[in-house]
This record gives structure tokens, C-alpha cells and sequence, in this order.
């Protein structure tokens, strides 16, 4: 069976991790950004396979996992580690992953979920999300702090109520999560509010962004991000 990760280097410091035989529709990007102090995984996956022993932990500092929003295929992993930050909006919910904020229900019942299964005699139809109550809330105007760069945690609502997103105002490196990414945005889900999200693409048209790293699909150019942006506001998606 092939391994469960693919594994592939951005930048000096930055990981990206995918699970290739995860259907695209819940195929989530998982990063891992090296800092001086501290490293932080941002989301963490659909948690089919363990995740903590593939990132590059070095030297033993801390591990922050930090949760872009709720949905099960950005928190499948945040059991597995100590340190689990997240958006205050849906922080209760954390501790026990109801199914009304996960929409982990939805993936037990799409058909052909993945391509094979991450070990024998596992059975989608009985997947579940560990519990990982949160160890920090964040909200907007809060710090996120690697000691050698510092991100600032913008509220980004819209194709789901709690969404967060990361910036680092200084060089401009921005963690989108589904905020913005490539290949058509989702904002048909019950906590989905396209009206809000339009509000959300208007603020991220005016972010001092050098590079977009999204919650699917590619990495994002300013310009990239910006048509995406403008083409939802002007009735595309």
C-alpha cells in the first residue's frame, strides 16, 4: 500500500502535505512552517493516518496545530498533538467534533471517498474525529508568534462562519485556509453565508499579500488571488 502522504518542500522551511487517494472534494492542504521557536502545522488533514511522525520536527520545540476552521478535512490530525489553536467562533465544538460543525456525516456517505483505504479493514461509513478541545482560541487582531516571524489572525467568514486566516504583515506570506484557494469556492453549506464572503473578498483585495497558500489547490500569486476574489465578487465562483 502506498504511503498515505505526499510530502513536497515550498520554500526553506515550508512543507506541504496532501492525501493524494483522498477524494479532491475533502483533499485539504496541510502546511508545516519551521520558525525559530516554534513551528505550526496549519490544519491538519482528514486524520485517516497518523500525521505527527511525517513532520520535520527538529531540535524539540514546540509544535502549535493550528485549525484554519472546523471542517473535517482541516482537523482530522489536531488530536495528535499537544498544542491546538483555533478559531474562538467554533472552539467548543473542538471537544467533541459534532458532526453539525465537522460535517464529518458527509464524508461517510460520499460515495468513492477514496481511492484505497489508508489500512486494511478500515470502513468509511464509520469514520469519526477524535476530540481535540483547544488549548488557545484565536480571534481576530491576535498574534500568532514563531519567534523569528509573527502572523496576524484575520476573521475571514463566509464559506463557513468561523474561518481564520494568517498574515504575516512583514513579508506578506498569507495562510488562506478555505477563505480563498483555487478551483471554485464553496458557499453552499448550511453554515455557509455568501453575503458574508463577499465582505471577506473585498478585505482580502486590499491585504498585503506576497504569497497565497490555500486550503486546496495551489499556491496563489497576488494577482491569482485577486481574480479569484473578484470573480466571486462579480457572480463567479
Amino acid at each position: 500500500m502506498p504511503p498515505w502522504f505526499a510530502k513536497r518542500q515550498l520554500t526553506p522551511g515550508l512543507t506541504l502535505f496532501t492525501e493524494p487517494a483522498v477524494h479532491d472534494y475533502f483533499r485539504a492542504n496541510v502546511y508545516f512552517l519551521e520558525g525559530r521557536d516554534c513551528d505550526v502545522l496549519v490544519d491538519s488533514g482528514m486524520g485517516l493516518a497518523p500525521l505527527v511522525a511525517r513532520v520535520p520536527i527538529t531540535c524539540g520545540k514546540p509544535v502549535i496545530a493550528l485549525a484554519t476552521h472546523i471542517h473535517l478535512d482541516h482537523v482530522g490530525g489536531m488530536h495528535e498533538f499537544e498544542d491546538r489553536w483555533g478559531p474562538a467562533a467554533s472552539a467548543d465544538a473542538f471537544a467533541t467534533m459534532p458532526d453539525a460543525s465537522t460535517y464529518a456525516d458527509m464524508f461517510r456517505g460520499f460515495a468513492g471517498g477514496v481511492e484505497h483505504p489508508p489500512q486494511e479493514g478500515w470502513d468509511q461509513s464509520a469514520y469519526s474525529l477524535r476530540p481535540a478541545p483547544l488549548t488557545r482560541r484565536l480571534a481576530e487582531g491576535d498574534q500568532v508568534d514563531l519567534g523569528d516571524r509573527r502572523f496576524a489572525v484575520l476573521s475571514l467568514p463566509g464559506h463557513s462562519p468561523d474561518s481564520i486566516g494568517l498574515l504575516d504583515e512583514t513579508d506578506g506570506l498569507f495562510f488562506s485556509g478555505d477563505a480563498i484557494y483555487p478551483g471554485g469556492l464553496i458557499d453552499d453549506l448550511p453554515d455557509s453565508d455568501p453575503d458574508t464572503y463577499r465582505e471577506t473578498m473585498r478585505r482580502i483585495l486590499d491585504l498585503p499579500v506576497r504569497i497565497a497558500h490555500g486550503g486546496h489547490g495551489e499556491s496563489m500569486s497576488p494577482a491569482e488571488m485577486a481574480a479569484i476574489a473578484r470573480g466571486y465578487l462579480d457572480g463567479g465562483n
